[in-house]
């Protein structure tokens, strides 16, 4: 199996059995995102205690790209501190712009490196990004800085 087909299958399986996507009734924060180019949607609920993302859950609509991707971010950020969650969205949004030249660090995105080659499609860039822009809303909102 390729690397290319690994990836593909890693983005199936978050978008067919998504992570945290049932929003949650305690939060500290929430947010609300959409991307009117092409109606992909994300509710993200985060709950916050002493700088540590407690609970992320989320809801939303749209392709699988977008909705793989908010349930690669829900799992890599549950229980880091704001500090390290803004620094993996810092990392990701790298690797989006890398337009697939941009060798990604698996030890930190861990399944986040499976889009990767959703980089070369400037057009599908903005449906991997979403909730990681997102996250940064609620984030900086909830007390975060950067």
């Amino acid at each position: 199996m390729s690397l290319e087909s690994l990836y593909q299958e890693i983005i199936l399986d978050h978008y067919k059995r998504p992570k945290n996507k049932v929003l949650q009734d305690a939060y500290s924060v929430e947010v609300h995102h959409n991307n009117p180019s092409c109606g992909d949607e994300i509710t993200l609920r985060v709950q916050v205690e002493n700088q540590i993302i407690k609970q992320l859950s989320w809801d939303g609509v749209g392709c699988s790209i977008s909705q793989a991707s908010s349930s690669v971010m829900s799992e890599l950020t549950q229980g880091v501190s704001i500090e390290k969650a803004l620094g993996l969205e810092v990392s990701f949004l790298e690797l989006m712009q890398g337009k697939g030249q941009v060798e990604a660090d698996e030890e930190e995105l861990e399944d986040a490196v499976a889009f990767s080659g959703v980089a070369r499609y400037p057009a599908r860039v903005k449906c991997a990004l979403l909730s990681w822009m997102a996250l940064k809303d609620a984030l900086l909102r909830a007390g975060g800085s950067k």
